[in-house]
């Protein structure tokens, strides 16, 4: 018997953290088949009160956002700097905190697209992939809302992704639930059995039927309780992604909840070794005040999505949301 599924649910009832709480925005029902292992909604994740004004931080400018980031990261009282363990590519061992935030596209993801074009899936289509912090609450939502949302101040340009990609910003995905970690998106009784077949997993429900052309792959805070099974899991999600015809765009986390980075490293290995683009949230996130996390060091710092808005931009989630857009769009770009 497969005791991966129960396994996940024990670790999601005992260590629920709640997603029930959301900014200013529509709200996501939360599943009712599985509680949340880590949420990203606490007493402390709604917007300040208009009378307080974060202390903002030495930001990255948009000059250094699509390039690398040059801070050497430092142990903190809060979050120590990582250390990686052996067996790494030098590169990634020494430095993947440092690899630029917006990843640079390899022909590789040319191929990935002309495969999904073959296979007929939509140029207008992006997935996310990942636990509650991947809904469009918190992740991208406002850019299919109304345009008072949001403000993409000196990121102008970035209109145009917005406009290709209509559509998928406030679709919620069939891959992204509260509590996800990288096993559970192969496992049959995490899918929606209104939408997806009966063999199918959260992943392959996805792809089949949304389409995509890229998908965010958001994972590793969820994985802390198992790391030795994210790496597998995570080498099956971007295979399976690249034999649809799915761009995998990795992202690392802003966290260092298991202590080591090896995560991260693992993250940045992976899209290394399959020259997958990598959208290097880590270090977007370490200038920022408790390098954008709250007292938990797990959930990040919640801020409205104005670009131009230096108390928002004192926070994590905007950040999060601009460089996800800057790294769709050098995808885009790249396959267009």
């Amino acid at each position: 018997m497969n005791t991966k599924p129960l396994r996940l649910l024990c670790l999601c009832m005992l260590l629920a953290a709640g997603c029930s709480a959301t900014p200013a925005a529509p709200t996501e029902t939360a599943p009712k088949s599985i509680d949340p292992i880590i949420g990203f909604a606490t007493a402390t994740s709604a917007p300040p009160p208009a009378t307080e004004t974060p202390t903002s931080p030495d930001v990255l400018p948009s000059a250094t956002a699509t390039t690398a980031v040059a801070t050497t990261l430092a142990p903190t009282a809060t979050q120590a700097a990582p250390t990686v363990a052996p067996g790494m590519p030098t590169a990634v061992r020494e430095s993947w905190q440092n690899l630029p935030v917006i990843p640079q596209v390899s022909d590789h993801a040319l191929e990935i697209y002309r495969r999904g074009q073959e296979l007929g899936n939509h140029p207008q289509a992006f997935s996310k992939i990942g636990d509650c912090g991947s809904t469009p609450a918190w992740f991208l939502g406002d850019f299919d809302r109304d345009a008072s949302l949001y403000s993409l101040g000196e990121y102008g340009s970035l209109t145009g992704v917005i406009q290709q990609f209509q559509g998928s910003f406030d679709r919620t995905s069939l891959a992204a639930r509260a509590g996800f970690n990288a096993s559970a998106l192969f496992v049959p009784i995490w899918a929606d059995r209104s939408l997806c077949e009966a063999s199918e997993g959260p992943l392959a429900c996805e792809y089949r039927v949304h389409k995509p052309i890229i998908a965010f792959i958001m994972l590793g805070v969820n994985d802390v309780f198992h790391p030795e099974e994210f790496e597998p899991q995570m080498r099956k999600i971007i295979e399976y992604s690249e034999q649809q015809g799915v761009i995998p765009i990795l992202s690392t986390k802003a966290d260092n909840k298991e202590g080591n980075g090896m995560i991260n490293a693992v993250i940045a290995k992976l899209a290394l070794e399959y020259q997958a683009p990598l959208l290097n949230f880590y270090a977007a996130a370490e200038p920022l005040a408790n390098h954008g996390l709250q007292a938990d060091m797990a959930h990040l710092t919640w801020g409205r999505n104005l670009f131009d808005d230096p108390a928002s931009m004192a926070t994590a989630w905007p950040w999060r949301n601009l460089t996800a857009l800057q790294a769709l769009e050098a995808v885009w770009n790249k396959v267009k």
